[in-house]
């Protein structure tokens, strides 16, 4: 069982790039127009990625954080009081409203409690959603932001800069701890905030950083939402719950109780865990595979 998940979660970490520190383009170019993009056997990443404007109608996720969709989606301002948005040129900051509305509320409830100046936001989902050609298994519905462990300067941000400014790394490179030279209770604090807002899921974040926080906050009831992952040592990514009405969003099963500071921790820090087998990526999503209502959210004009 232990190998049949492993396997599971290295598909998601295979999927591709597009991380916090990986530049974007100055100059994006667009892709070439597909010739039948209602074909049902199509990748799904290939017709999602095509998408440059969100589906106009009634906001809701559809399906599940990894095969699902996105509909009525609205762009997070690239610039506010507390935040800015980084790597314009992928076109991945829209979400579901009650994803947009809580990284405004949640960022300035921090800047205003003095906890951090105000956050770097990545990736949160594409125009309509639906797989990405580059990076994440999930962010398919609108309700999962990437936020930087790097706080937000007070200065706007060049054009430049979003593209090619890099996330700090958080973590010594051997995975066993986090750096002291960058890690600090700046960076615990503002995932704490995260944590403790009632509809965040989960907060993924690299195995080196959930042992920090255990090492301050065991015991804590927001740890509970804290989950170790790969990657994640740029920066932290939040998951929040379907919202209220949307019943064509699929929820995630319930955390585990407890505040996952005990033995299965310490597996993440093992040869298995730190050095996994590479493994065949799986075949892309396609149109079919994914719930009935997408093929019309992605093929509408």
């Amino acid at each position: 069982m232990r190998r049949i998940a492993l396997l599971s979660m290295l598909a998601f970490v295979c999927a591709g790039g597009a991380t916090a520190q990986d530049q974007g383009s100055l100059n994006p170019t667009p892709l070439p127009p597909l010739a039948n993009p209602a074909d049902p056997k199509l990748p799904a990443n290939q017709v999602f990625g095509r998408a440059m404007t969100p589906a106009e109608a009634q906001a809701r996720s559809i399906g599940f954080y990894s095969r699902g969709c996105l509909a009525g989606a609205v762009a997070l301002p690239v610039d506010g009081e507390s935040w800015q948005v980084m790597r314009l040129s992928r076109n991945r900051s829209w979400g579901n409203p009650a994803m947009i509305d809580f990284l405004e509320r949640f960022s300035r409830k921090a800047a205003h409690a003095g906890i951090w100046p105000g956050i770097l936001v990545g990736d949160i989902s594409q125009p309509r959603g639906g797989p990405m050609l580059t990076g994440h298994a999930s962010h398919q519905i609108g309700l999962d932001a990437d936020v930087w462990l790097t706080p937000m300067p007070d200065r706007t941000l060049s054009h430049e800069e979003r593209e090619e400014m890099s996330a700090i790394d958080m973590v010594k490179p051997d995975g066993l701890a986090v750096d002291p030279d960058h890690w600090s209770a700046r960076q615990a604090g503002i995932i704490q905030a995260a944590a403790e807002e009632p509809e965040v899921e989960r907060i993924f974040v690299n195995a080196a950083i959930k042992k920090a926080l255990c090492e301050t906050a065991r015991g804590a009831a927001w740890m509970n939402k804290v989950r170790p992952y790969w990657g994640h040592n740029y920066h932290f990514h939040i998951r929040i719950s379907c919202p209220a009405g949307q019943s064509d969003c699929q929820p995630q099963d319930p955390v585990p109780p407890g505040d996952g500071c005990d033995k299965s921790l310490d597996w993440w820090f093992t040869e298995e865990a730190l050095h996994p087998p590479l493994s065949a990526p799986k075949p892309p999503l396609t149109l079919a595979q994914l719930p009935p209502a997408c093929r019309n959210v992605v093929l509408e004009k």
